[in-house]
Parts: C-alpha cells; sequence; structure tokens
C-alpha cells in the first residue's frame, strides 16, 4: 500500500445541541479538536417531526429582508403593499412600419 494515501484519523470532542459531547475518531480537524454541532438528531425535523425555522448566521432575516417579509406576515407576501405597475403602452412593442 501507499504511503500518505489515507488522511490522518484521530480522536476528536462532538457537542450536540443540547451541551452533552462525545469522543470519536474522525478525519475531520486536528487531534484532540472539539467539533460543535448546529443540527443533529435531538433538534432535526426528521428525527422530531417538529418543523421549526432555526437562523443559522441571520440568514433567514437576510432572507426576508431582501424579499421584504416580516415576521407577522406569512410567508409569499411583501410588507410594501406596493403594486406591479403596467406597462406604458407602446414600450416594448415593436412599432408597424409605414409604407
Amino acid at each position: 500500500m501507499k504511503e500518505k494515501t489515507h488522511p490522518d484519523y484521530h480522536k476528536i470532542t462532538v457537542v450536540m445541541t443540547d451541551g452533552t459531547s462525545f469522543e470519536t475518531r474522525s478525519t475531520w480537524g486536528k487531534e484532540g479538536a472539539t467539533m460543535r454541532l448546529d443540527i443533529d438528531p435531538k433538534t432535526h425535523p426528521a428525527w422530531t417531526g417538529v418543523r421549526q425555522t432555526v437562523d443559522r448566521g441571520g440568514r433567514v432575516q437576510r432572507f426576508k429582508d431582501r424579499f421584504g417579509m416580516t415576521s407577522s406576515m406569512g410567508a409569499g407576501t411583501k410588507s410594501s403593499g406596493a403594486k406591479p405597475e403596467a406597462a406604458a403602452p407602446g414600450k416594448g412593442r415593436v412599432a408597424a412600419k409605414k409604407k
């Protein structure tokens, strides 16, 4: 077998969302590193059956700001209340040539 073809396999500590931790072996990080999970089987909807919105790093808020949604309004509604403007007559159309 060739030398140095496999990554370093070492012990790390994994910290769950509720603060519990366990030690495992992994190729992630360095020896003794700590991996903190944002989501795990205790909080993921696939295992809990509870749908929830978790704002990791402000992504949900940036989405709401970008598309003009507020938390009190339903999904798909705009907070500005502005109606789309109709195109002015003749704009975007090719005028017929006179012969």
